[in-house]
């Protein structure tokens, strides 16, 4: 999760919605794809996930108008088995070929006890945390993950193999906030992050430890989704769609009673509050916990956007000729 700025303003969340909206309609995304892309950004704001909220329409709408997203895609399913599923996103947004799809492998799930989607040709889906809660309320532990098209370069550091690594595990409990791992494995060890130097040299393994989880988020969400490591075979009409994902999931019931299994996440939900923090400043959580207080506080009192976020959002409703919330 990420930490609201200090100089944040709290916007309602409907109305940032209707912004997301209108400026999804204005890069000629269709009425049911935008509709959808607002709900699932808005949803990210809410968990206090910002850098993939509504700031992120910037983005989307800057790479439909530079021609390298398909703003009107064709989402189809290009194959099926009883417990599989390969969605073909026709080189538009990952939201699209991700969403669908995961209601289908949902479905699969319930019937077959098992099932598993990866989705090709597509860009960004957004963040991994938003179709692993996707199959919370059907008794289903999950793993998603995604994959981005590589340029490896010797010159470059072997950090740059692990790719971007979004990664999301989920599972449900009875009356506690449910467990949601949702987090990019690699961004504390990016070259260009302030902390990476120090890292490498106080905690060398862990460092390794994040580049082995990125490999495997780029080779199950990247490599088996059609990527490529040759990036000179790799083509696509959209500069931007050269993206990938996963999504493995599976009933509870297969391996323990459901109500029992949830009830011993509950009391470790409980029990891990009553712990040390690592921050004092903080409560202890189990993962997803912090986000679900998060959601509860911005849907009671807005969603807290800092003056980055503001003048991102600013600087499109500007060029869109559209008015932001807090302007109207």
């Amino acid at each position: 999760m990420d930490q609201p700025q200090a100089d944040a303003i709290r916007v309602p969340k409907d109305a940032l919605r209707r912004f997301v909206y209108e400026s999804a309609i204005h890069a000629d995304i269709p009425d049911n794809h935008a509709a959808l892309l607002s709900d699932l950004l808005i949803a990210s704001d809410l968990r206090g996930i910002y850098s993939h909220g509504s700031r992120q329409i910037v983005r989307y709408v800057h790479e439909i108008r530079q021609g390298g997203i398909n703003p009107r895609p064709n989402v189809t399913i290009a194959h099926e088995t009883a417990n599989s599923l390969v969605m073909d996103g026709d080189y538009g947004l990952g939201y699209f070929p991700a969403y669908e799809g995961t209601i289908k492998t949902i479905e699969k799930a319930r019937r077959q006890g098992m099932a598993a989607m990866v989705t090709r040709h597509h860009g960004h889906i957004g963040a991994a945390g938003i179709y692993s809660r996707m199959t919370l309320q059907h008794d289903l532990l999950t793993f998603v993950t995604s994959g981005v098209q590589l340029y490896l370069n010797p010159d470059k550091s072997v950090v740059k193999a692990a790719g971007g690594s979004p990664m999301s595990f989920s599972s449900p409990a009875l009356t506690e906030p449910p467990l949601v791992l949702d987090c990019g494995v690699t961004h504390d060890i990016q070259n260009n992050a302030p902390q990476f130097a120090p890292l490498t040299q106080i905690a060398p393994h862990a460092v390794l430890r994040a580049i082995g989880f990125g490999t495997i988020c780029q080779s199950w969400g990247g490599l088996l989704a059609g990527l490529t490591i040759d990036s000179a075979r790799f083509t696509s009409p959209y500069k931007a769609a050269h993206q990938g994902a996963m999504l493995f999931t599976f009933q509870i019931s297969l391996f323990a009673d459901v109500d029992q299994f949830k009830r011993e996440m509950d009391e470790y939900a409980r029990q891990v509050r009553k712990m040390k923090p690592i921050d004092e400043s903080h409560e202890a959580f189990l993962p997803g916990g912090i986000e679900a207080q998060t959601e509860r506080t911005n849907l009671r009192d807005g969603i807290p956007l800092g003056d980055a976020h503001r003048q991102d959002l600013e600087s499109l409703a500007n060029e869109l000729g559209l008015k932001t919330p807090w302007n109207r």
